[in-house]
Order: structure tokens, then C-alpha cells, then sequence
């Protein structure tokens, strides 16, 4: 079968890209192997999985171009250095483009998922024709996991471009070019997809495959769907129905199709969610479950890991800790180049968490590392997101390329959690969904704290609020935000919010009003960190600590800390209602001969 071909050929290259492909396979020319003989024996087939993956590590697809620019700007994560008119400024700011410098593309991140789209089909159609999965167990799981994987492509594909067309066979010369579908019909069909893979799929650590966080295993699939199920029933901007592709500029509305309505979805996603729990496990102390993300000590999957799923880069692939860390120039932490910082939580976020909880710390971090080696104060404008760091990485100092290995958290087992509260709670009520939120509040801010918050939410809406906040607070960094804020339909409302408190921030008004706008800090024992407070009109540093004085500074010279008028408003430079979706781009537009068009408002060819 001809259309095997290229992911049979692609084995060899994947065998050395990408991380979770470790075994060598047999040393006949893969171009020799007919499709029986590939989709027929277990490693060969494995290697064509592997080729699903591997398009993940591609230049410009979820490596360096998705998994750098989508999920920011929220109420919580913004592009740390605003300029308008920069391309990557653009992206952030809900003003992209569809001649975007960074995202307009010949092998852009959409035709590069849409690969990792036809080699899952391609291994799909395979394994049921010849692998014999009724049968073979080994044989399901890897049909399972290509259902898994091709499902988790298209719900990060609508995420970011909203209707994008459905390709679920492999290409022939008749479907080569097609018009986008709408996001229902791949809804429905994924979800379908998953409802069959889950079953094929074992528990973390029950195979030596699913002992792996760069695997599928059921926990993750289970939770991949009560993300699409959330999705699929939550609000969007969407064109009318029929209008999909014709330059309609949508609006903002739930689905109208019968069986993506919440009372349809919510309690397959909840079976799904119960049965997933109990089944992987928090990590007791939040601050080492980052210290072994940047260690990449997170690859074992099992009854008492957090970590479901990574995306698998190899050593020397990737772009997360360039992209994310704490910024450093020094020496010792980055061999003198400037790394990190790119993107940070909102200044304000800091201030929405409990006193005591451990999340605060780990989540937002206020210094930088400079070209002396010497840790300072970053300014009230510039944070960081403290769970991405060079200096925990083993290797010290690092002096690898923007690539630095960091294989990103696709999905943890808080997710499960806070997924499975508030489904409970909207159908149920608060009830049983307390227990939930419980284990995640447990964790941060100790069980009797838990126990206490958790027993004072006594409606549903309060409980939603409850579950709207914590998923801030447990997964900012993590660029879970955005979809949320969308299929909650708070996308604007939330980032005129965030405006508005950074604005009082600034001026020290409002909940901030209580602060001097001076801060006193210590180095920690272990130099790697500072302890900082912020202090109150009138209060002086604690022994020990030195004083910053005029840390917050007001109109005239606010652009000193970077959090001046201008990048403040830049959270959105366009309606984000609007432009919630990233545009079709123009490379891609030319190259679907036509058939591909843009809606929302954007130009079309």
C-alpha cells in the first residue's frame, strides 16, 4: 500500500528524534517492509507511533512555534516585553495577523500538526487492517494511543484556529485539498475516538509503555476527554451554521448540535474522571514537582506520579525553559547568555494567593539573574514563572542552544481533579465535588486550611468561583487559561479585570493601596532564590533584609520596571472576543489552492 510509505520511511529518522523511540529496529531498509509486515509485528508499528510524536519536535510546530505563542495573554500570563507592531508582541496582544512575521509559515505549526494528523491516520488505518488489535492486546494499546494522540492534534488545532478542516483518512489525490469543517463534526468524531481507545489503553504503570509519561495511558486519555467534552459544550466564537469558511464573522455562542450539550458530555466526562481517580497521585510537595520538571526526572508514569503526559522532546529539543524560565544572564546559571523570561505571570497574580500557600512562591517569581551572577530584584513590571528554571537543571552551567530538552507537562493529575469539581458540581451541586477541590487546596495550603475553605462554599455558584480561581492558581504557567476563559465566556471581561487591577497595582490604589511600593528582601540559604516582602506605608525591612526603595514607580518613570501604560493596555490591542482565534494564515491559504478561508473578521486571499 503506497500510502504507507512515508510513515514506514520515516521510522529510521524517528528512531534517533524523538525521546520516547529508544529501541533499535530491525536493521532491514524500512522502504523494503510492506504494509502487513510493518502493521503486522508490534515494534515496527511502534516505530510509526513514535513518527506521530516526532512531528511534535519539528521546527516550527509545537517546538517552536505553538507551544511558544499559544495560551497568553490571559488574566494570569502575559508576553513580557510589549511592543506593538512585533510580530511575537502581536500574537500575545489578540492582534495576530494572517501575514503574522512568526506564525505565516510554510512549515508553520498548522500544516506541521496537520502531519502528525496523516501519520496517525496512516498508523490507524494500518493497525485495523493488519495488526489484528481484537486479539492482540499490544496491538489495541497502539491503536489506542494513535486514537489518543491524533484526538489531543486536533483539540490543541481548535483551540488555536477554532473550524479547521477533519481529516481522519489518509490522503489520497481526490481529498488532498479540503475546506475547513466545523469544530462539531471533529468534536463528535475524537470523542468517539477516545471512547473506543480508552479501553485499549492500560493504567499508568501497568505495561512497561505506560510506565512512561512520554506514553499514553488510560489516566491521560480519560482526562483528554473531559478536556474536549468541556470544550466542545462551553462557549466560543463561532460562524454560523453552514457558514463555516465563508468569511463570517461568528459570534460568540454554545453549540447547536444535540450531542455536544453539557447535559450530553458532562456525565460521560464525569465517569470518566471518577474512574480515572485514585489512579495517579499529587505530589506532596509542589516546589520538587518543579524541581524534577527541569531536572526531567518526570518521565515516570504510576499509581503515585502527578505527571500524566509530556510532550516527548529529545535531549536538545524544545524551547521551554528559553521561553519560560527565570530570566538569567550569568555565568554560572546560563554561561553569560540571555535566556528566559519571555513570557511571566501578570504582576498581580502574586497577590491573589493565601498567605502559606506553597503554590505562591513556586508560581511567581520576582527576581532575575544578572551578568554578574548576582540575583536581583526584577522590578514590579517583570515576573517570572518560578516552575521553569536553568538554575535546577543538572547540568550547571547550562550552555546548550534555545533547545534546552524540557519535555512540557501536557497534562497532571490536579487537572483531573479540578476537571472532575467542577463537572460534579454542575451536575450535582457542591457536594460531592468538594472533595475534589479539597485534595488540590490540600496540597497547597494544608488540610485543615482545605477542610475550612472548602466547607464554607455552599451554592453551586460559589463552588464555580471557587474551581474559576483555583484553576489560576494551580496552573498558571501552564497555558491552560485561555481555552477556559473562552468556554467560560469571560475572555474580555477577564482581561479588562486584569487591566484594571495592574492599573491599581501601579498606582497603588485600590487592593493595593496598602502597600509603600518599597520591598525588603534576603538571599536564601541556598542562594538560588529570594525571600521578598512587600511593605506597608511606614514599615520598615525585617533585620536582615535589604530595602528596595521606590519599587513601584508611578507615571513619570514607570517604564523603568516595565509596566508602564502602553504594555499594560497591550494585554489585548484588539477586541480578543473577536480575535480569540488565530487567523488561517496566508502560506497556508495560497497553498490549499483556495479551498481554506478565513472567518472572524480576518482577510482572506
Amino acid at each position: 500500500m503506497k500510502k504507507i510509505l512515508y510513515s514506514v520511511l520515516s521510522v529510521a529518522v524517528v528512531v534517533l528524534a524523538a525521546s520516547s523511540c529508544e529501541k533499535i529496529l530491525d536493521s532491514n531498509s524500512p522502504s523494503a517492509f510492506d504494509s502487513a509486515t510493518v502493521y503486522g509485528n508490534y515494534s515496527l508499528t511502534e516505530g510509526t507511533i513514535f513518527g506521530i510524536t516526532e512531528s511534535f519536535c519539528e521546527v516550527n510546530s509545537y517546538r517552536g512555534r505553538f507551544l511558544p505563542w499559544y495560551g497568553h495573554n490571559t488574566d494570569i500570563e502575559w508576553y513580557n516585553t510589549y511592543k506593538k507592531g512585533d510580530g511575537k508582541s502581536d500574537i500575545s496582544a489578540y492582534d495576530c495577523l494572517p501575514n503574522n512575521s512568526q506564525l505565516n509559515l510554510s512549515n508553520g505549526p498548522f500544516p506541521l500538526m496537520y502531519m502528525g494528523i496523516e501519520r496517525a491516520n496512516l498508523v490507524i488505518e494500518g493497525i485495523r487492517e493488519y495488526g489484528n488489535p481484537s486479539e492482540r492486546p499490544e496491538m489495541a494499546y497502539l491503536l489506542g494511543e494513535a486514537l489518543t494522540l491524533r484526538a489531543m492534534i486536533y483539540y490543541d488545532l481548535i483551540k488555536a484556529w477554532g473550524d479547521v478542516p477533519a481529516r481522519f483518512t489518509p490522503l489520497t489525490s481526490e481529498t488532498i485539498y479540503a475546506p475547513k469543517e466545523s469544530r462539531d463534526v471533529i468534536f463528535k468524531q475524537i470523542l468517539s475516538d477516545l471512547e473506543e481507545a480508552i479501553p485499549y489503553i492500560p493504567n499508568p504503570g501497568e505495561t512497561a509503555a505506560t510506565s512512561r509519561t512520554d506514553r499514553v495511558n488510560k489516566v491521560f486519555a480519560e482526562g483528554l476527554y473531559a478536556r474536549i467534552a468541556l470544550l466542545a459544550s462551553g462557549y466560543a466564537l463561532r460562524p454560523e451554521d453552514g457558514a463555516v469558511g465563508t468569511g463570517d464573522l461568528g459570534t460568540v455562542r454554545l453549540s447547536s448540535d444535540p450531542e455536544l450539550q453539557k447535559e450530553v458530555l458532562y456525565p460521560k466526562a464525569l465517569n470518566y474522571l471518577k474512574a480515572a481517580y485514585g489512579k495517579a497521585a499529587l505530589e506532596s510537595d509542589y516546589e520538587y514537582y518543579w524541581y524534577k520538571q527541569s531536572n526531567m526526572d518526570n518521565l515516570t508514569a504510576g499509581p503515585g506520579s502527578e505527571t500524566l503526559y509530556v510532550i516527548p522532546f529529545g535531549e536538545g529539543r524544545g524551547r521551554w525553559n528559553y521561553t519560560y524560565a527565570i530570566k538569567s544572564e550569568g555565568a554560572s546559571i546560563t554561561a553569560n547568555t540571555s535566556r528566559g523570561g519571555d513570557v511571566g505571570p501578570l504582576p498581580t497574580v502574586y497577590f491573589m494567593y493565601d498567605e502559606g500557600d506553597q503554590r505562591r512562591d513556586v508560581t511567581c517569581v520576582n527576581y532575575q539573574w544578572n551578568k554578574g551572577d548576582i540575583i536581583e530584584p526584577a522590578g514590579i513590571g517583570k515576573w517570572y514563572f518560578g516552575k521553569y528554571r536553568f538554575e535546577w537543571m543538572h547540568a550547571q552551567p547550562y550552555t546548550g542552544g534555545n533547545d534546552d530538552g524540557i519535555k512540557p507537562v501536557v497534562m497532571r493529575y490536579s487537572d483531573i481533579l479540578l476537571m472532575a469539581a467542577e463537572i460534579e458540581n454542575e451536575l450535582n451541586g457542591p457536594a460531592g465535588a468538594k472533595k475534589y477541590l479539597e485534595e488540590v487546596r490540600a496540597r497547597a495550603c494544608g488540610e485543615d486550611a482545605a477542610a475550612a475553605y472548602v466547607a464554607a462554599l455552599s451554592t453551586k455558584e460559589d463552588f464555580f468561583e471557587a474551581v474559576v480561581k483555583e484553576r489560576a492558581l494551580e496552573f498558571c504557567g501552564e497555558f491552560l487559561r485561555k481555552a477556559d476563559l473562552i468556554r467560560w465566556n469571560r475572555l474580555k471581561e477577564s482581561l479588562d479585570a486584569a487591566k484594571a487591577q495592574m492599573n491599581d497595582l501601579r498606582d497603588l490604589a485600590g487592593d493595593f493601596a496598602g502597600l509603600s511600593g518599597d520591598i525588603a528582601y534576603v538571599l536564601s540559604e541556598d542562594g538560588q532564590s529570594l525571600d521578598i516582602q512587600f511593605l506597608a506605608p511606614g514599615e520598615k525591612a525585617p533585620s536582615g533584609y535589604e530595602l528596595s526603595a521606590g519599587y513601584v514607580n508611578k507615571y513619570d518613570d514607570a517604564k523603568k520596571t516595565g509596566f508602564y501604560a502602553e504594555k499594560i493596555e497591550g494585554i489585548y490591542a484588539q477586541d480578543p472576543v473577536q480575535h480569540m482565534f488565530w487567523p488561517i494564515f496566508n502560506d497556508t491559504m495560497t497553498n490549499s489552492q483556495g479551498y481554506i478561508k478565513n472567518d472572524y473578521g480576518y482577510d482572506n486571499l
